[in-house]
């Protein structure tokens, strides 16, 4: 997703260090890393992941995307039997900071769209491996997973990321 991370100069904002505020305990410490990565899962560069299971490969946005974009308000989906492609967009997330696409990391033909976006954008927030999933695709090209981002890669990927912002 060519997620707009303006927003991480928000969240760096709210970076409070106990170090250089004396009169906070160390349980207000905040950093910009809350975000959580799943083993097991694929992530690309734009921040989407994929699950691979049998025929069909579950798309979302990752924890650290919805962090960076806050409130979700509106998701746009493709249509089931649209076909997508590895690095181009399938739809968008509206939230209360941006508007930023969503690329498919693999290609394939849409099998299922999560209906329950239309109603409950903000499961993307409260749960975006779980039942914030986009997507769910047959795959073309299975072999595309082996260019994505496993967990540690993707942790590093963020961490540096942020660290340039």
């Amino acid at each position: 997703m060519a997620l707009r991370m303006w927003a991480s100069s928000t969240a760096n904002a709210l970076r409070i260090s106990s170090a250089s505020k004396a009169h906070l305990s160390p349980a207000f410490s905040f950093s910009r890393c809350f975000s959580s990565v799943l083993e097991g899962l694929k992530y690309a560069s734009s921040h989407e992941w994929v699950k691979h299971e049998g025929s069909v490969a579950t798309i979302g946005i990752t924890d650290h995307a919805q962090d960076h974009l806050g409130e979700v308000v509106f998701v746009e989906l493709p249509e089931a039997g649209r076909s997508v492609s590895a690095g181009v967009g399938f739809g968008a997330v509206e939230s209360v900071k941006a508007t930023s696409d969503v690329n498919s990391p693999i290609s394939g033909d849409v099998v299922e769209v999560n209906s329950k976006l239309t109603e409950s954008p903000g499961l993307i927030n409260s749960s975006p491996y779980e039942d914030g999933w986009m997507i769910k695709i047959k795959p073309k090209n299975p072999s595309e997973l082996e260019s994505l981002l496993g967990a540690k890669e993707y942790t590093k990927f963020c961490e540096e990321e942020d660290a340039a912002h």
